[in-house]
């Protein structure tokens, strides 16, 4: 964080690229809800609070680690370490529909970011992405423009984390008999754990990434092969 970014300031730009709005095809993914709705698996509120549960402890213990590290690297203007940051998310990514999303919304985000703030760093990364050096997920893009932004790295971190939450929370508001009302109630609760998913992940390397969960993986194989589908994954 630069000594001239004001608290206000980080407010502010944690608010616009923390929104759930913000134009990186976020709201064409369900991150494995659909295939858990159409499959049964999420039938309530209840069991959409622990199937996101789970999605925010795999995102921490995994994506979260990669983008600690590459906003750490980018403060440190180490482009080679934000790349191998971005390769260990993608090798980590065991379905198909889970690289298209991470890649799509990452590439996106560089695309954005490169043209809202044209600082150096983000030029940087967005030329290594467009170039096909890097891959460009989501998570390390996020970590990058976190530290270009002069956000401190546990901000990023929960804007990750709370990205997670709002788009699975607003894609079951779309596929299930969920209000608004009990979506937001979902949203505050599951978000409480941020602090330890923090602590854990602000600890850990990139040897330490690890993501368990068959059923997401099956998830995500029924629904490349589902023949009615709203979401990409």
């Amino acid at each position: 964080m630069t000594s001239t970014t004001t608290v206000a300031l980080r407010a502010m730009r944690l608010l616009q690229f923390g929104d759930s709005m913000l134009p990186v095809g976020a709201f064409a993914f369900s991150n494995g809800v659909e295939s858990a709705v159409q499959e049964g698996v999420v039938r309530d509120a209840a069991t959409l609070k622990e199937f996101v549960a789970t999605a925010l402890e795999q995102a921490a213990s995994c994506d979260g680690i990669a983008l600690l590290v590459a906003h750490r690297a980018a403060r440190a203007d180490d482009i080679d370490s934000v790349i191998v940051a971005d390769r260990a998310i993608l090798v980590r990514k065991l379905n198909e529909e889970g690289r298209t999303m991470a890649l799509r919304m990452g590439r996106k985000l560089a695309e954005l970011a490169a043209h809202v703030a044209a600082l150096p760093f983000l030029m940087r990364w967005r030329s290594v992405v467009e170039t096909d050096a890097a891959r460009g997920t989501y998570p390390a893009t996020l970590g990058v423009v976190g530290a270009a932004l002069g956000l401190d790295e546990c901000e990023v971190f929960t804007t990750h984390q709370y990205g997670v939450a709002t788009m699975m929370v607003s894609a079951a508001l779309r596929l299930m008999r969920l209000s608004h009302l009990d979506g937001q109630a979902l949203i505050f609760a599951l978000n409480a754990g941020v602090d330890a998913a923090y602590e854990d992940a602000s600890r850990a390397s990139l040897d330490d990434m690890a993501t368990f969960a068959p059923m997401a993986d099956i998830l995500a194989a029924a629904h490349v092969k589902a023949h009615v589908r709203l979401f990409m994954s």
